[in-house]
């Protein structure tokens, strides 16, 4: 399996350097979302003190004609920091910052959906609406075939490798240990992890966050993917569907309450909010992926535990459905739902507010209403 170059670099040797005391100043990465509204990008600036609060960050610019966001001509955009997390790879007391980008004229980049979101958030706070999602991806060589499948052949059909211990069954269990723990000290709300059904694929899940900052985790909880496995020499993808035939896709589900679907009776709620996401399917398929439904239709083909793209449907524990209502939930009336449609490589921003708009905003048709 093809694995890159600068993992074959000496890490002992890099140490040496990490080690050396950096004085009173500090490294800000910057990262943002680019043009393809599914790529990051990032870039360090020194501070000369520790900043406490996102107040106290500069906002910066960067070339948007090389991030598939600008032409040459007219290329600067600007970068503005919009949630702070400790940065695991050059530790304390340095941070990792995810930014919203805005354009020349400071209208926001057609990827950057942050803007509406948290909009549309700050119009239901009284509402406490809480999401967890559960982000599957695939490990793969740098050569783009899935990490310790045979190089002329394919692995045992899908059955031992879900929640599978032993390596025969658990395929690259360094990457998700060492993801696991740079979340978890980076302040990222990841609350578990899981080998998935087939081999090479696994899931870890963040939340429950509160608003805007569902979001805010997830995509640092990729960035931190993506640079782990870039330490190991090797990529994670949130392809939807990475190996065609009969294997599991990679999904986003996406699991939603209020304060009310919480307390005693929230059920109702629940069952009101699942019948206006019913009326509304082909608005949230098109909000699902990055392009309009067309990467969720390789994956939502009623086969491998996913519903099809064409048809609504929800069920108590059933995982061939559009919307699970868990067993506990069903049997206690009150709770939470999961809507099992967002693609793995979907913008998190895009999916909450798309629920927040259907479900609490009581919006109807193809097409938000423009607030």
């Amino acid at each position: 399996m093809a694995t890159s170059s600068s993992a074959e670099l000496s890490k002992a040797v890099k140490q040496q350097y990490m080690d050396l005391p950096q004085g009173d100043k500090v490294q800000i990465m910057y990262v943002w979302i680019d043009g393809t509204g599914e790529g990051l990008r990032c870039k360090t600036r020194t501070l000369d003190s520790e900043p406490k609060s996102i107040e106290e960050l500069p906002e910066w610019n960067f070339d948007g004609s090389s991030t598939y966001q600008s032409e040459g001509s007219n290329s600067d955009m600007y970068l503005i920091p919009s949630a702070m997390f400790r940065d695991p790879f050059r530790k304390d007391p340095n941070k990792l910052v995810l930014c919203e980008v805005l354009k020349y004229n400071r209208k926001p980049a057609e990827t950057n959906l942050r803007l509406t979101c948290n909009k549309v958030m700050d119009m239901v706070e009284n509402q406490v609406p809480w999401f967890g999602m559960e982000q599957e991806y695939t490990i793969l060589g740098t050569d783009g075939h899935p990490f310790g499948w045979p190089n002329n052949g394919f692995p045992g059909p899908q059955g031992p490798y879900y929640c599978g211990v032993g390596s025969d069954k658990a395929y690259g269990r360094d990457i998700v240990e060492a993801h696991y723990r740079a979340c978890l000290y980076a302040g990222v709300m990841i609350c578990g992890t899981n080998a998935e059904v087939m081999p090479a694929q696994w899931e870890f899940q963040v939340g429950p966050c509160e608003g805007i900052s569902m979001g805010d985790h997830l995509w640092a909880a990729r960035f931190i993917l993506h640079r782990v496995c870039e330490d190991f020499g090797v990529v994670a993808s949130f392809d939807p569907k990475p190996i065609p035939g009969n294997w599991n896709g990679a999904g986003c589900h996406t699991n939603f309450s209020t304060k009310e679907m919480r307390e005693e009776g929230g059920l109702k709620a629940i069952e009101e909010s699942i019948e206006r996401l019913g009326k509304r399917h082909s608005y949230h398929i098109r909000a699902y992926d990055p392009k309009g439904g067309l990467d969720n239709a390789r994956r939502l083909t009623g086969h491998h535990e996913t519903s099809n793209i064409h048809e609504f449907s929800a069920g108590v524990a059933n995982r061939g459905a559009s919307i699970r209502i868990p067993r506990t939930v069903g049997q206690e009336k009150k709770g939470y739902f999961e809507d099992r449609r967002p693609s793995a490589n979907c913008d998190p921003y895009a999916v909450t507010e798309a629920i927040i708009r259907t479900c609490l905003l009581s919006e109807e048709g193809d097409e938000p209403v423009d607030y």
